[in-house]
């Protein structure tokens, strides 16, 4: 009897040394962009990192290309549990808490260095505070997804030039400041029918970062590339509220350096491409043109003003200051 006890124990706690210290929690983490962004690739090396830095107690599967959603689902999906966590631009979280959307306003950044400053101040803080209160979830890291510029079939040096022309641009109301204050007719067309739309004349033109204007070729059906630099355009890594607060203080420092770590790592690869694609458009026979963004900026703020988006004149104004 005492060596079938004895057994037994030993048994025992053998399967508590070899049992894992606690059970590992599965999570889901979507997004709408392409395997080869680095969007993708740095989100996919953060799972990693933070599985192997929790021990193996966080298991994270990423999901890219709208796998589990467009980014309004994906947004949604936080608070119905769908999604754990999301890549996703500030202006879906501006749905939940409009003062945010302030970052997509033209020109408030003066490029991606200033963005990054940004994300390191106290107006981000407070700004991310406001939007966690609103929605419950929780801004982990913010990458750097590439200045917007302006591609054409005509020549565009002045604002003035935009007047009338026919151009896709997404249907967000901060995209569309640009062009409508500088008198151009906007068309909300479907991201994946803008070639076709281009092709076919139905649109003059459209805008986006560099780096998607090449993966799409729409250098193809376009003559010139117009350096509108309208928006310093980029996005959030957020965790949903129910899952932050389930973190232990530990954990919720591993999942924010590492998610800041691929944020950085992203931002640095998109700046590379732009700095290269600029020549690569030459090289290509596009017309690359220069234009006087601050002639830009003092049209979009003389015809839209930030109270039509129901921005905070503060908070524009602490963005600006930021060194």
């Amino acid at each position: 009897m005492l060596k079938t006890y004895a057994a037994a124990f030993t048994a025992v706690m053998a399967l508590a040394v070899t049992a894992p210290a606690q059970a590992q929690t599965n999570l889901k983490w979507g997004h709408a962009y392409e395997t080869s962004e680095p969007f993708h690739t740095e989100s996919v090396r953060a799972a990693q990192e933070i599985e192997k830095r929790t021990d193996g107690r966080y298991k994270i599967t990423v999901f890219p290309a709208s796998q589990l959603g467009k980014e309004t689902d994906l947004n949604q999906g936080l608070t119905l549990g769908s999604v754990d966590m999301i890549v996703s631009g500030s202006s879906f979280a501006a749905r939940a808490y409009p003062p945010i959307g302030v970052t997509y306003y033209p020109y408030v950044f003066r490029g991606p260095e200033h963005l990054i400053a940004y994300t390191k101040s106290d107006v981000f803080k407070d700004l991310a505070a406001g939007y966690e209160k609103a929605s419950g979830h929780h801004i982990l890291a913010v990458t750097y997804y590439g200045t917007r510029h302006t591609t054409a079939n005509k020549p565009i040096k002045t604002c003035e030039d935009m007047q009338g022309l026919k151009i896709r641009v997404p249907d967000v109301p901060a995209y569309l400041a640009m062009p409508r204050a500088c008198g151009a007719n906007t068309a909300p067309i479907a991201f994946a029918e803008v070639y076709l739309a281009l092709q076919n004349g139905t649109v003059d033109a459209q805008e986006n970062p560099l780096t998607t204007i090449e993966a799409k070729k729409f250098f193809e059906v376009q003559k010139h590339i117009i350096l509108t630099g309208h928006i310093t355009d980029h996005v959030n890594t957020t965790i949903a509220g129910r899952r932050w607060a389930k973190l232990s203080d530990e954990d919720k420092k591993i999942f924010t350096e590492v998610t800041q770590e691929a944020a950085a790592r992203a931002t640095k690869i998109v700046q590379d491409r732009e700095a290269a694609l600029v020549q690569t458009f030459k090289d290509r026979g596009l017309t690359v043109e220069e234009v006087d963004k601050s002639a830009f900026e003092k049209v979009v703020r003389a015809k839209v003003p930030l109270e039509d988006f129901k921005y905070r004149q503060e908070d524009y104004d602490r963005i600006r200051a930021v060194q």
